[in-house]
């Protein structure tokens, strides 16, 4: 990291710059454009193209129907939803102005911003809204975010700017459900087409700082400045390149070469290489992101609670972290690092967090497996911290008694082995919006209230997240996800590895960057090129 660049504490100046704009429930919550996307440039210089460089691209660009954390990154610069997710832990307007709630926490009135314009120049109304966010609630519609919006019960737009949202329960995290990792507003009745969803892969249909150019999978996609964006003077580039480079190796040497005007690194290995090239700046942001091992139920050895502690007590997180990450991340029990201070639970208050071999064979022994037991572990292609941490991770469980096979599969193959709750023992990479309903509820809860891609079923641990979804008062709603912490590292459904730090590595005409803590690229709408 160069001299005098200290994104952390720019990073903390934006998260409490947004904490102080946001009300309480009852009462009116105005807009801040400053705190959307990161901070505003006073001396930004207007145009250009930035090209950036990824390792991960994704399958589609279907806001509603691809659950793919690599579509959302760059998605949320095309599709806005009503709130916007800052990095303080708190829902910003966005598409909204401002709103209410009524006294029971049923009733959500929402204003809409004025002069919102879809890419095509058609103006949004609020039959727009309604009619996106019934779309997308709809289970019948197969989006995976539908979930999340189990507890409305009507979405009704009350005049031209007005949207009325009537819950069948609280719902405390409502505001950041309304928000762009799923859905995002488009012209009601989008979806009536027979080729609607394909078609989000050549034209994009939606109200963000830039609007989909072309995208060829594979090669590139591009973005261009939304001439009809509602915030004057944003974005401040004319287009946006992202390149798919097919590995870290031409990563490097596309930002070397300038080739890549801008990227993110994960493997220490890059990051040391880059570290001190002259021209090139490397900065390091907070993460909610977690790597993690998934235990699916459905496969049989899984299935046994004690193998999956014993796989749980094999590993040592710290080794692992260092094996993907280096030094660039932090170890985690049962919350994302940038949430653990407000919501997460001791680490050393908490089951199964460090390696007991002897504990770990026992326990194998008891789940009659006494004289070993073989598993398969799933790694994605293009996911570079996979490689290493499961070479490391074979190490660790063979001291157990584990054996254990590496199969390397496609985004798209794994995508659909996660959504038809096949999983096995596989790595994941995900982001979470910052609050702990959103993390937990749609993955963790049984069905069908929640998808349960794990195949966990524990009811005792779907009450809790209900409980934790309705509670209004802070305090008791930390308790209720506390207890839940607490079932989820006894009975390891998954064990939350690390949170790795966004790396991001710019050449020095590339100003304003911020990177967004959910590892999505909404600071490109802020980014500008100077001269």
């Amino acid at each position: 990291m160069r001299p005098g660049s200290n994104p952390w504490a720019r990073w903390r100046r934006w998260a409490l710059t947004a904490a102080a704009v946001v009300g309480l429930a009852g009462m009116a919550v105005p807009a801040a454009a400053q705190d959307l996307y990161g901070p505003k440039a006073a001396q930004a210089t207007k145009g250009g193209a930035l090209t950036f460089g990824s390792l991960v691209e994704p399958p589609a660009l279907d806001p509603y129907h691809q659950a793919a954390d690599a579509r959302i990154r760059f998605t949320v610069l095309m599709y806005q939803g009503l709130f916007y997710e800052a990095a303080s832990g708190e829902a910003l307007p966005l598409l909204a102005q401002s709103h209410t709630v009524s006294s029971d926490g049923l009733v959500y009135t929402v204003k809409l911003r004025s002069g919102v314009k879809f890419h095509s120049g058609q103006p949004m109304t609020a039959k727009d809204v309604a009619y996106s966010y019934n779309y997308l609630r709809d289970p019948k519609n197969g989006s995976p975010g539908a979930g999340d919006l189990a507890l409305i019960a009507a979405i009704d737009a009350v005049d031209d700017t007005t949207v009325r949202i009537t819950l069948s329960k609280p719902n405390a995290a409502l505001p950041m459900t309304l928000g762009n990792k799923y859905g995002g507003v488009v012209p009601a009745g989008y979806f009536d087409a027979p080729d609607a969803k394909q078609a989000l892969n050549q034209k994009s249909v939606g109200t963000g700082p830039f609007k989909l150019a072309e995208f060829k999978p594979n090669s590139h996609l591009a973005l261009v400045r939304n001439e009809h964006y509602w915030e004057p003077d944003a974005p401040y580039l004319d287009r946006i390149n992202i390149l798919f480079v097919p590995n870290s190796a031409g990563l490097i040497v596309a930002l070397r070469n300038k080739r890549a005007d801008l990227a993110l690194l994960t493997r220490p290995q890059d990051i040391q290489q880059v570290e001190k090239a002259p021209g090139l700046v490397l900065e390091r942001w907070p993460s909610l992101n977690q790597k993690a091992l998934d235990l699916g139920s459905e496969l049989s050895p899984l299935g046994d609670v004690r193998v999956r502690q014993a796989v749980a007590l094999a590993i040592d997180r710290e080794e692992i972290m260092r094996a993907a990450v280096g030094g660039y991340g932090k170890v985690i029990g049962t919350m994302v690092a940038a949430m653990q201070d407000r919501w997460g639970v001791p680490l050393d208050s908490l089951p199964n967090q460090k390696a007991d071999i002897e504990k770990a064979k026992a326990l194998l022994a008891a789940a009659g497996h006494g004289n070993g037991l073989s598993l398969t572990l799933t790694t994605i292609n293009g996911y570079d911290w996979m490689d290493p941490a499961a070479v490391t991770m074979k190490q660790q469980l063979a001291r157990a008694g584990i054996d254990l096979a590496i199969r390397r599969v496609d985004l798209g193959v794994w995508i659909k082995n996660f959504q038809s709750k096949q999983m096995g023992l596989t790595f994941n990479d995900w982001a979470t919006q910052p609050d702990p309903h959103l993390l937990f509820y749609r993955h963790f809860h049984k069905a069908p209230e929640g998808a349960d891609f794990r195949n966990w079923a524990n009811a005792d641990a779907s009450a809790l997240l209900d409980r934790g979804l309705a509670e209004t008062d802070s305090a008791k709603r930390k308790e209720a996800y506390a207890q839940f912490q607490k079932a989820l590292a006894e009975t390891v459904p998954t064990v939350m590895l690390f949170s790795a730090d966004h790396v991001s590595v710019r050449n020095e005409a590339v100003q304003n960057y911020q990177q967004h803590p959910t590892g999505w690229f909404y600071g490109l709408a802020r980014t500008y090129l100077k001269k």
